[in-house]
């Protein structure tokens, strides 16, 4: 999926991409999200829309629609300077007993619901926060609960997200034994000064011994993130952390491109000072540094197989969840601040431990708000995302939604290929390597007139 106009000559020397970064300087980091994780956006979601949640949970199981349960674990160490997420580092072992049990209530009234009793799950996926922050104790009961209720005897993948300092042997032990297939380690760089001042709670040499207990330890694929254009993060050392990444030879790397979304602390210290831009690198310089980071890759033999990752064996190495979900599976999520969605119904539940805990033991399910999209979103929906990919064949559209993308995006397409963002085959729409790079930002061109310009919220 490389372009002509991005690649790495031996030396390691960043090729420039469509326009020299001299000439775009001027795009600095600003605050928002930019990233594109569902459609419509979240900011169209309301608490008007809670009964088609219920709506949805009375009606008949379906048969063709495979199952995915997520669970948010919002607790953390320390919280990171650029993180958004719903996280909690003040709480101690009984609250947090508490709130897994809450979990556990909660995953067993969407068990007695028509619409999942029986159900199970192809996935599962456990988010945070830190999940890795559990105890072993709390791990191995939580997951024997939540097998009570929905069997993993089915399940092709159990992701998991850990910090490395959380991580023992023993732990990991414990994970693989509970059966996580994917573990994925947030170690974003491998340098102790980056790590620190962009809040990170572990160091690198706890990321190593992480990553080496893990590759004795046998599960299907580890997965490590990083982050490019972090505060401080110089084009050197970016150089050295990924092919640091690549002597520690993962099955899968996640980078992402340093954004600053409004609830962080970065933005807090830039509403004070009055700072327009942020303090990290501007988004040509990111482009350059992942395409860099992409070419390095494919020489050491791996492949790009999205606008975020690249595997080692893309036979071997799947990422069931992104791929199921971008293919409209249902997700039952629960958990603070979690979202999910059921027969084409997005939810998320209440944002904030208390009023979540207080529906949960009011026996309620802890919905905050909705949205019951209609066939033409859901068409959308799973169209943006699967460009994500960088391939995606209109006739899994025509089949599946009776629509032709050709003809229902003409001039959108057209100037994208003009542009030299996409191209076109026989049954294939697909991103060049400078498309994938900038990708969520040319995905809103699809969006219905509503919902653009909402991606900050």
């Amino acid at each position: 999926m490389s372009s002509p106009s991005s690649s790495s000559d031996s030396t390691g020397v960043i090729s420039k991409l469509k326009m020299p970064l001299e000439q775009e300087s001027d795009e600095q980091t600003e605050v928002g999200n930019y990233f594109v994780a569902n459609y419509p956006p979240f900011s169209f979601w309301t608490p008007d829309h809670k009964d088609s949640v219920h709506d949805v949970l009375n009606s008949p199981r379906p048969e063709n629609t495979n199952l995915g349960v997520y669970f948010h674990i919002p607790f953390c160490r320390k919280r990171c300077h650029f993180c958004y997420f719903r996280v909690y580092t003040d709480k101690n072992a009984n609250e947090i007993n508490a709130y897994l049990d809450a979990g556990i209530r909660e995953f067993e009234r969407y068990a007695q619901t028509s619409y999942l009793a029986g159900r199970k799950p192809q996935f599962v996926y456990f988010g945070g926060g830190t999940p890795s922050y559990l105890s072993i104790n709390q791990l191995t009961d939580l997951t024997n609960r939540m097998k009570d209720l929905f069997p993993w005897d089915e399940t092709e993948e159990v992701a998991f997200e850990a910090e490395p300092g959380t991580l023992t042997e023993k732990k990991l032990e414990a994970l693989r034994n509970i059966g996580v297939t994917r573990l994925s380690l947030g170690i974003e760089s491998f340098d102790d000064h980056i790590l620190e001042v962009n809040g990170r709670a572990h160091r690198s040499n706890e990321a190593y011994r992480a990553l080496g207990f893990a590759k004795t330890l046998g599960f299907d694929q580890v997965n490590i993130d990083l982050i490019a254009g972090m505060m401080d993060e110089t084009e050197d050392n970016w150089k050295r952390c990924v092919d640091t990444a690549i002597e520690q030879d993962p099955d899968c790397v996640t980078i992402y491109q340093m954004e600053i979304p409004y609830n962080t602390t970065i933005f807090k210290d830039m509403k004070e000072s009055g700072r327009i831009s942020a303090p990290v690198a501007d988004w040509p310089t990111k482009r350059a540094w992942v395409d860099w980071a992409y070419n390095r890759f494919e020489e050491a033999g791996y492949t790009v197989n999205s606008a975020y990752t690249v595997v080692k064996d893309p036979e071997k190495t799947k990422f069931v969840y992104r791929d199921s979900l971008w293919e409209g599976a249902d997700l039952l999520s629960a958990g603070v601040a979690s979202f999910g969605h059921f027969g084409g119904v997005h939810y998320q539940n209440q944002a904030d431990v208390g009023p979540y805990m207080t529906e949960v033991d009011s026996g309620q399910l802890p919905i905050f708000r909705a949205y019951p999209t209609n066939h033409e979103e859901r068409f959308i929906r799973e169209f943006v995302l699967q460009l994500k990919l960088g391939l995606v064949h209109p006739s899994y559209f025509k089949e599946k939604y009776g629509e032709d993308v050709m003809a229902r995006f003409p001039a959108e397409l057209a100037r994208l290929e003009a542009d030299g963002y996409f191209s076109f085959g026989e049954d294939e729409i697909r991103v060049s390597r400078e498309g994938m790079l900038q990708i969520d930002v040319l995905l809103h061109g699809f969006f219905l007139e509503q919902h653009r310009d909402a991606r900050y919220t």
